[in-house]
């Protein structure tokens, strides 16, 4: 897993370059960007619990097979393992948001977690669903522009957005 300034360096070492005043460029936008990314992961780390717990209650609103008897959420065991597994998702997307890049999310979250879930009957579908739902949470969060720093915060949402989508889609 590389932050997003070794990565830049890494590259460019790797094809024995300098810098471009791209790459700075861009580099200097994260910096300048960085009191709202971690305003944007403070914000979603301390409602973490609420996300979680309020993105479960809506998909079992929904989907209330999952939970009937024979649901793959039913008994208190495996909709603990639920619940955890969308914490764990959350967990990993706040990692990505804070280094600004993906691969620790993919690396260490993402890869093999649908072949996991298709060996344990665990609709994907639906976690897919739940993570949509975390998602909607965590940018309703990230957007309220009350006690963070000012500015346009579009970049950073769509980042964040980015990376609930790609978890979405990777168990879906």
């Amino acid at each position: 897993m590389f932050d997003a300034f070794t990565r830049v360096v890494s590259q460019a070492d790797a094809r024995g370059e300098f810098l471009s005043t791209g790459q700075l460029d861009a580099l200097s936008a994260m910096v300048a960007a960085s009191n709202k990314r971690m305003d944007s992961v403070n914000r979603i780390t301390g409602n973490a619990s609420a996300i979680v717990t309020n993105a479960a209650r809506a998909l079992f609103a929904e989907q209330p097979q999952l939970i009937a008897p024979g649901g793959n959420a039913y008994t208190s065991r495996r909709n603990a393992a639920c619940l955890r597994d969308m914490e764990i998702i959350l967990r990993y997307i706040t990692y990505a948001i804070f280094t600004g890049d993906a691969s620790v999310l993919e690396d260490r979250c993402l890869n093999g977690l649908r072949e996991t879930y298709l060996a344990l009957g665990t609709p994907g579908a639906s976690v897919a669903v739940g993570v949509q739902k975390m998602k909607d949470a965590a940018l309703a969060i990230v957007n309220d522009t009350n006690g963070i720093t000012p500015g346009d915060c579009s970049a950073i949402a769509s980042e964040i957005a980015g990376y609930f989508d790609r978890a979405a889609a990777s168990v879906g």
